[in-house]
Order: C-alpha cells, then structure tokens, then sequence
C-alpha cells in the first residue's frame, strides 16, 4: 500500500471488536473526583419550564486547577451550585468525592457542604461576616464542624492567612480590607476545613486585572500547597489562559475543551506554551462543532458521515448542491 493509497474501510468484524472492547472498559467515571453523567437540571417559572442543564457531562481528575467559561445563560453557574450542594439537579448523576449529589438528605447535605468542598462567591460582601475579623471568620466553619480545638482552629487560621499573602490582615474586620484583601481570607475561610474540592463562581469579578491576578495566585497556590481541586467559573479571560485546562459550556453542555501545556524546544531551549482545543463528546455520542466551523462551510441541519480506519470525517451535506 502506497502513502497515497487511502485506508480501507473497517469491516463490520471490526466494528463488531471495538464495540466489544467499547463494553470492558470502566465505568464512565471510575477515577474521577468529580463526575457530572448526563446531568440535567430543570427550572419552572409560572408554568414555563427552562432547562438550564440537558444532559451535561463532565470529568474533574483530583489535584486538576480548571476554568469553566460560557456566555451567561449556558448553565455554568447552575453547575457550581449543584457541585456546591445548593441546589439539587433534576436527573442525570453526580459524584464528588465519593458524595452521590442526587441521593443525599440534608443532613448528609449539610456535612457535604462544611467538610467536602468549599465555596467562595463573587460578591466580596458575600463571603465575610461583617462583625469578625479575618481569623475569626477563617476559625469559624472549623467551629460549626465542631472536631477542632480552639488552639488548632486558631493555628490553621493563621496558616491560611499567611500562605495567601493576608497575614497582615488577620485582627481586621472586612470594612477594614481592600476587596483583593477580602476575597483572599474568603479563599482561606474556604480552605479552613480542608476540602477536596475549592469552588469558585466569578471571583475577580468585582475586581481590577492587578488584583484579579493575586487571588488567581492564591488559587494556584492552595491547588500546589494543598493539593485541593479547584473548579473556577470566570468570564476572565486572563484566568482562563492560565489554567491548564478550561471546559467551555454552550446551551447546557460541555462543548469545547482546551488543554494546554509547557513545551521546551530541544534546539533552543526556549519554553513556549502550546494549547490545543477539543470539541466533547458526551455520552449520549452528541457533539458541539464551533459556530465558527460549521458556519464558514455552510453546514446546517445535517451533515455527511463517514468512518475511517482511525477518524470519522464530518462533511457538508452535499444532497442539495
């Protein structure tokens, strides 16, 4: 067979095989921290039902720091509030650390709330009683969880406060912060319980470029001191590009993903950033082609299949021209 000649076919057989092979694999989710299986979330407002989530997938290793981004409406807060235990999906599954988001009752909820993952909101005011200082806001989830003792939640407190930078901060009251200063010891009251998973929905939204980029340092930093697993939600795209992975989601679903990497050229030795894009798949075999693809071939309402021997090619329809 010459280079030119083009691959044959696969034979039914073939199918036949990797279907099989298809079947032995794991479970959709096996090694994940958290999994989103054909998640589905419906809202009703007088009368008329909207849905937010329609059968959205999604896979977070442990240890992953990740961005979600999407315009509004595409169901990415949604997602964080069901991830936080805020609110309850309407079908589908999900599991973070082991925690079945669909099957608890609220005290599981509740424990699941304060010990698995942490939360951190947009608005600055939002994260902070007004009338503690920055230690004793950070001491305080340790003190609702009840197993900690005071010289230990008062250690930790400091801990955090130092590691993010806001040591200085520790006897003030919010009033007495900057708002870089607050979303900070936010981050730290987040981290008080040790969670494995850091949510954060908009979090340099309230704030300057220069700011924004100190509390994304103190992301990165409680995902590499820590090890936590941190899902950030941010229309940044400052943030976005720094993460080694960002997971668009588009009317509901995970459509695009782009992963990047440090790439050393042998020859030079300089280091580059390389970032490739993936459309998803999710399980239902449905696939989120950009708008700007389909749109400059003309493709709509169906499209031309065809299986190669290692790729599927995806044409426009052709029945009309």
């Amino acid at each position: 067979m010459t280079p030119d000649t083009p691959a044959p076919a696969p034979t039914l057989a073939d199918l036949e095989q990797r279907a099989t092979a298809h079947r032995d694999r794991p479970a959709y989710g096996h090694d994940a921290l958290i999994t989103c299986d054909r998640l589905v979330r419906v809202f009703t407002t007088d009368g008329v039902e909207v849905q937010a989530l329609q059968g959205l997938d999604l896979l977070v290793r442990n240890g992953e720091l990740m961005a979600l981004v999407g315009a509004s409406g595409s169901g990415k807060s949604t997602l964080m509030n069901i991830l936080a235990g805020l609110d309850e999906p309407t079908a589908g599954a999900a599991k973070v650390a082991g925690y079945d988001l669909l099957a608890m009752g609220s005290k599981e909820r509740l424990r699941y709330r304060r010990e698995a993952v942490g939360f951190v909101w947009q608005q600055t005011a939002r994260n902070l009683l007004p009338y503690l200082t920055a230690a004793q806001n950070v001491a305080l989830p340790m003190q609702l969880r009840g197993r900690t003792r005071r010289s230990a939640k008062a250690e930790r407190a400091t801990q955090l406060l130092t590691m993010l930078g806001v040591a200085d901060c520790h006897d003030r009251r919010p009033q007495q912060m900057s708002g870089g200063q607050q979303q900070r010891v936010a981050i730290a009251v987040a981290l008080a319980n040790e969670p494995k998973v850091l949510l954060a929905d908009e979090p340099t939204g309230e704030l300057d470029s220069h700011t924004g980029e100190q509390i994304f340092a103190a992301f990165r930093t409680a995902n590499e001191e820590l090890g936590t697993t941190v899902v950030i939600v941010t229309h940044d795209q400052t943030v976005a590009s720094e993460v080694r992975r960002t997971v668009a989601i588009r009317d509901g679903r995970t459509s695009t993903e782009v992963l990047r990497h440090r790439h050393v050229d042998e020859t030079t030795g300089q280091e580059s950033l390389v970032s490739r894009e993936y459309a998803m798949l999710d399980r239902a075999g449905r696939l989120q082609l950009p708008a700007e693809y389909t749109e400059s071939l003309g493709m709509r309402d169906r499209v031309l299949l065809e299986l190669e021997e290692d790729h599927i090619q995806i044409r426009p329809d052709d029945q009309d021209r």
